[in-house]
């Protein structure tokens, strides 16, 4: 089997996960959330809805992307930070939104934003165009761990 197939397939299922993942946690108790003291400069509601669609579908294209541009090794290296990346955003999702641990959700979305960084340079070695689609994913998971500590701090 072609390894530029599976590598593409195996960083579309990672959106998937993460997606679908963070979705069931997310929306595991809506009124406790509601609740919270937010942070200053948390953005309005609606950023939310917009951002994660788009997030999303710019991450599937960098990994269909990545897959048919980079080497085998640039190509496993964004595989291993994308799924780490992935791994640590959901230990988030899940810290906050069921046992409400505060500080291991920030602590792990705070290497979900480190872990990125790799991903990204590497979507840019692939291309130009979706290392520029990819910013406003890496500037988001800064935002948002910023905001985790943020709650953290404030409830």
């Amino acid at each position: 089997m072609d390894f530029k197939l599976i590598a593409a397939a195996l960083g579309i299922l990672f959106v998937f996960i993460y997606a679908f993942g963070s979705g069931i946690w997310v929306s595991s108790s809506p009124g406790w959330y509601a609740s919270l003291n937010r942070p200053s400069w948390q953005p309005p509601s609606a950023i939310f809805g917009l951002i994660w669609p788009y997030n999303f579908a710019v991450l599937g294209i960098a990994a269909y992307q990545v897959s048919r541009s980079l080497t085998k090794l640039e190509n496993v290296t964004w595989l291993v930070f994308f799924g780490l990346s992935v791994i640590t955003a959901l230990i988030w999702a899940y810290q906050f939104y069921v046992p409400h641990n505060f500080l291991y959700a920030s602590t792990a979305l705070t290497l979900t934003a480190v872990l990125t960084i790799p991903v990204l340079v590497l979507t840019f070695r692939a291309s130009l165009t979706m290392g520029l689609l990819l910013v406003p994913y890496q500037i988001w998971v800064a935002i948002a761990a910023s905001l985790a500590w943020g709650y953290l701090a404030k409830n």
